[in-house]
């Protein structure tokens, strides 16, 4: 008898640590990724050149974005990972505000936002396949446009790359939970985001 009314509840705190460990996972490859974007947008800065959006300019600033995204992509979909991409909400590259600190706060106006779109997006410089996200306005309307980002003198730009991500549950866990009276749903929103300062150009 006791043994029966034992079973159910280890069965749950079995699945619930499997869950667990499964999300934690997903975090920990969404971390990652913000981390590799970021430190692609902060080597890249402006795309070299002279700081500006004009003729002759920054002249490769039109291939820094969909860099920073590929960087992204290559971890969302690398060997091992077990994020599914379609589940990613979106990619946003923005302007952070460096008096927010570590939160990395986002400027107004200074967010571009890439969408899950197979195949759909430019392809990178030095590449062959298009990404599997897309920014529909790229590059015309971009907010904060890659040869606007300052990186060198007495002021430093700081950029933020974060990823929102619909974590599937893959255990029965929502739905013993709703047998016992829980509202839990099956699915987690897992967000990130990380900031770094422009790397300075040589002098």
């Amino acid at each position: 008898m006791e043994f029966s009314l034992l079973v159910p509840a280890f069965l749950l705190v079995l699945v619930g640590m499997i869950e667990f460990g499964l999300v934690f996972t997903h975090a920990m490859t969404i971390e990652y990724a913000t981390r590799e974007g970021a430190r692609a947008a902060a080597a890249m800065a402006n795309g070299g050149g002279t700081l500006g959006c004009s003729g002759g300019q920054s002249p490769n600033w039109s291939t820094v974005d969909p860099l920073v995204i590929a960087a992204v992509e290559r971890v969302l979909e690398s060997p091992g990972s077990q994020v599914v991409t379609a589940n990613v909400g979106s990619i946003v590259i923005y302007k952070a505000d460096p008096a927010s600190g570590n939160a990395g706060n986002p400027i107004p106006n200074t967010s571009d936002g890439w969408t899950y779109a197979p195949g759909s997006g430019p392809i990178p410089q030095g590449t062959t396949a298009h990404l599997n996200f897309n920014n529909a306005s790229y590059p015309n309307s971009d907010p904060w446009k890659a040869c606007a980002r300052v990186n060198g003198g007495t002021t430093i730009d700081y950029v933020g790359v974060s990823v929102t991500y619909t974590y599937q549950f893959q255990t029965p866990l929502a739905g013993v939970l709703r047998l016992f009276g829980g509202g839990a749903a099956a699915t987690v929103t897992i967000t990130d985001r990380t900031v770094m300062a422009l790397n300075p150009s040589a002098t």
